[in-house]
């Protein structure tokens, strides 16, 4: 059993895709390491706020699915891309929605984790796209 990998698979499964089995709250506590870091392209946050977004995630796309389809791995640092969907119902990133119409994105995640922990990850998504098949 590799428990990196397994740290991983929770990570997308359990608490970024909405599911009726966990909370991501109790995952993202067991598998993020209390000094994990998310780089993104502007901004960086500590568990606490991750954790806070996701939650939100939740309640504003409730069919949320984070699905990987590729994980390469180099010792403790794990490249996965990922397709990203959901029908956000609110106001998503500045555009209001009604829950009527759907997003298909990729994303790609360079994490390092370390003993089963996620201790960092920088991540891309690309909500431009998901933007315009809101709008459209």
């Amino acid at each position: 059993m590799d428990k990196n990998r397994d740290a991983l698979i929770a990570f997308y499964k359990k608490a970024l895709t909405v599911n009726s089995d966990t909370v991501p709250t109790s995952v993202l506590a067991e598998v993020l390491a209390d000094d994990f870091i998310s780089y993104g392209s502007v901004e960086s946050k500590g568990k606490p706020a991750l954790i806070a977004q996701v939650e939100f995630f939740w309640k504003l796309i409730p069919d949320l699915k984070w699905e990987p389809q590729d994980i390469a791995n180099d010792g403790d640092k794990y490249v996965v891309r990922s397709l990203v969907s959901g029908t956000p119902n609110g106001d998503f990133m500045g555009t209001p929605t009604d829950g009527t119409k759907s997003f298909q994105i990729m994303s790609i995640d360079f994490h390092t984790v370390i003993d089963g922990k996620l201790t960092s990850v920088h991540h891309l998504e690309d909500w431009g796209t998901a933007m315009k098949q809101l709008k459209s």
